[in-house]
């Protein structure tokens, strides 16, 4: 039973689509209706309160500071209910937390190895390997079970001699890699964000890519191409790929996406004429959390496989858009795994240089790469001076995640001021810097990036492996960072204005907060049903600034409730 089948259902006039459109096709007008249905449940409440705007955020602010003064547990509270936006950096797997692994395990009949503290899938007949249990025993085991909450996640973990942070945090994937329930884990993470007051979350997934993968070490990488590579050859290598047949795999990865988000919208009954309404967060069902897909490449195998699969990521991300420019399910690509892995350190300017070519083929196709996950001591010194700089110049990236290392860089003044005069955003994850990197603090280079006027938003990167959420980073951010109310707030704002949800956005020029469109300038925020007119119509259009415009009125319903 779905932990949400008590919950109250209220009617919403105009809602959701019963069965979703085909896979090319997307949410668009579902996911548009939730949020405007909720949306209404907060419009009652703030018409009156919010004619106070002119002192609400100054008295937001105090009540901030009052919270803060009384500790962790009272700032968290207050912070809870915050609008915070959106989260960019999130990787599905390593945002569902290990119970969820240890219960799926069990429906799933997986098995556990005790000495490896990990899950495997059962043998032939169901049976478990030699020295493996099943699941269920788990369950009936207190000391096991916290052993495995503990192998699958930064729970407790306490460096030893050989065995950091980096180390634990990396290896936890592959322990509970053996799980596969991606519907659930949007259901956990979206559930998770409606509950603070989130409104879109942009989800790093590696959806099938073992066609690809095969025709790539099938054709191999040219002789001598180890660290440079020519637009020419890389040319030749796509042509191959794409004539062995490459894009047979492009509909099966939007297939795969789409029945997560399918089966997503069953858990949580988004479909037919009626919004579900969670009791404990009455404002903010999990239904009007919006998702799209960031396409994760997989950046520490041999080149060969790391190329097909880049081009296939962009094959797919190119069809998403063409089939809904409104809403593609698939709105950009990123590269993951350990910055620090040999073949990742070792392969990185001709990675940039397979991106700089690709985004020459594709150029409508977006980029957020990791980039600067390093910290002294991790790599030699030459390593952390040219990852950033080149992840913008030829990987054509318009947000880095991490960032970590941007003042080891060869002149990071020059840096910082190229991302602040391109709006370069950064993804800031302090629990994960500070859990990996040892990074936090002063040593956090976060207030280098505010000083130099460069975009950047709080996100989680891995909030069940982290043990976090998003209201944790922001508690973070206050505490370690010395962070204000207003620091926040423009925080939320900044990661939709630099989210990669399609159309304008709502505001007059990149990362200026103070002045809206012409078009919707003089308009006090409401939901979109309540607005008319020339504003109405451009938000209706421009998925971006429909969420940007919904931002701005639930921030004036939060600002209005302090006191």
């Amino acid at each position: 039973m779905s932990r949400r089948e008590s919950a109250v259902h209220i009617a919403a006039a105009g809602t959701m689509e019963a069965n979703p459109p085909a896979a090319l096709g997307g949410f668009t007008m579902s996911l548009l209706a939730r949020r405007i249905s909720t949306s209404l449940l907060l419009f009652a409440a703030c018409t009156s309160l919010c004619a106070q705007a002119p002192y609400a955020e100054p008295r937001t602010s105090l009540a901030f500071e009052a919270a803060k003064k009384t500790g962790t547990p009272a700032l968290y509270a207050f912070l809870a209910s915050m609008p915070k936006g959106a989260d960019l950096h999130m990787h599905l797997s390593g945002a569902i937390y290990a119970e969820t692994f240890l219960r799926e395990a069990v429906d799933q009949g997986l098995c556990v190895n005790p000495a490896t503290l990990s899950l495997d899938v059962a043998q032939k007949d169901h049976d478990c390997a030699k020295g493996e249990i099943a699941a269920s025993f788990v369950l009936k085991d207190q000391h096991l079970y916290d052993a495995l909450i503990d192998s699958f996640s930064m729970r407790g973990f306490v460096p030893t001699p050989g065995v950091t942070g980096h180390d634990q945090f990396f290896a936890t994937f592959a322990r509970f890699g053996a799980a596969k329930n991606p519907g659930q884990w949007l259901d956990e993470v979206a559930t998770r964000a409606a509950a603070q007051n989130e409104q879109y979350l942009e989800i790093m997934q590696t959806p099938p890519f073992a066609h690809a993968a095969g025709l790539g070490y099938k054709l191999g990488w040219p002789a001598g191409a180890t660290e440079h590579i020519s637009r020419e050859q890389l040319a030749d290598l796509r042509s191959k790929l794409l004539a062995d047949g490459l894009k047979e795999e492009v509909l099966t990865d939007i297939n795969d996406l789409q029945a997560s988000l399918n089966a997503r919208n069953t858990i949580e009954h988004c479909g037919g004429s009626i919004l579900m309404i969670d009791p404990a967060h009455p404002h903010f069902a999990p239904c009007s959390i919006q998702i799209h897909f960031l396409y994760q490449i997989l950046r520490a195998f041999p080149p060969e496989q790391v190329f097909a699969q880049t081009l296939l990521g962009f094959e797919v991300a190119e069809a998403a858009l063409k089939a809904n420019p409104a809403s593609p399910i698939v709105v950009g690509i990123n590269f993951v795994q350990p910055e620090d892995d040999r073949r990742a350190m070792a392969d990185y300017h001709l990675q940039m240089q397979m991106l700089d070519y690709l985004h020459s083929v594709y150029p409508d196709v977006k980029l957020s790469l990791h980039a600067g996950e390093l910290a002294p001591g991790l790599v030699p010194p030459d390593g952390m001076s040219f990852h950033i700089r080149e992840a913008i110049d030829l990987g054509h990236a318009s947000r880095i995640g991490h960032g970590v290392d941007v003042m080891y860089e060869t002149d990071p003044a020059a840096l910082l001021k190229q991302m602040a005069d391109q709006h370069t955003m950064v993804e800031i994850n302090l629990t994960s810097n500070d859990g990996i990197l040892g990074v936090k603090g002063i040593d956090h280079p976060l207030h280098s990036y505010m000083a130099a006027h460069v975009p950047w938003a709080l996100s989680t990167d891995d909030e069940g492996v982290n043990r976090s959420d998003l209201t944790r980073e922001y508690v973070k951010g206050a505490f370690e960072q010395n962070l204000t109310y207003a620091d926040l707030k423009r925080s939320a704002r900044t990661a939709l204005e630099h989210s990669f949800l399609a159309g304008e956005s709502l505001w007059a020029k990149p990362d200026d907060f103070a002045h809206r469109k012409a078009v919707c300038g003089s308009v006090t925020p409401a939901p979109a049903s309540h607005l008319t007119g020339a504003c109405k119509d451009f938000v209706m259009a421009n998925e971006k600034a429909l969420q940007e415009l919904e931002l701005e009125f639930r921030f004036a319903t939060f600002e209005a409730e302090q006191h």
